[in-house]
């Protein structure tokens, strides 16, 4: 099984990136599910909370408060996002043989999944430049702020153009095929 983990800031490319290389590992045969870590605070905020689902209309404070404040420090249930995605993975891996996080944010993240998993490529993604329209207390938030002390990645990757993304999907996944990078 194969675990690609993809982080960034807001808006960096997180998710068009996951579904590049999810198109370009169909193309070598095998069988991508694109998955995120913060997948039950989104439903949180969905069914409880009548958020839409768009990205217009992402209701990113709450989403902050909800998976630190609350959940990590209040009720100190620190990995509950992991264990949650950990059981998806274990389940889902009856049906999928690679898997693509497309949300990674904090070290603890890329750490425990590397520690989990034997076969667990890190990408982060980086947009120069870019106004990603978050209200400054968005932007001071530990899910923005801790990723740039963090470069243990085996790959960075500057979001230029959706083309040069694609582009760099299709390298990561011929480097991988020819191991070059495990």
């Amino acid at each position: 099984m194969k675990i690609f983990v993809i982080g960034g800031k807001a808006r960096c490319g997180k998710s068009t990136f996951g579904e590049y290389l999810k198109e370009e590992l169909k193309e070598y045969g095998y069988k991508p599910c694109v998955m995120h870590i913060t997948e039950p605070l989104y439903t949180y905020a969905k069914i409880y909370f009548s958020w839409d689902g768009t990205d217009k209309t992402k209701p990113r404070e709450f989403l902050q408060k909800m998976g630190i404040e609350i959940i990590k420090e209040k009720l100190g249930k620190k990995d509950f996002l992991l264990n949650r995605l950990y059981e998806d993975i274990e389940i889902l891996s009856n049906f999928f043989d690679t898997f693509i996080i497309t949300d990674a944010r904090l070290i603890d993240e890329f750490k425990s999944l590397k520690n989990k998993y034997p076969n667990v490529t890190t990408i982060k993604l980086i947009r120069e430049n870019y106004n990603d329209d978050l209200k400054d207390e968005e932007k001071k938030h530990i899910t923005e702020t801790e990723i740039e002390v963090f470069n243990d990645f085996d790959y960075i990757i500057e979001n230029k153009s959706l083309t040069s993304l694609q582009e760099e999907a299709k390298r990561i996944v011929r480097e991988q095929e020819r191991g070059e990078i495990i």
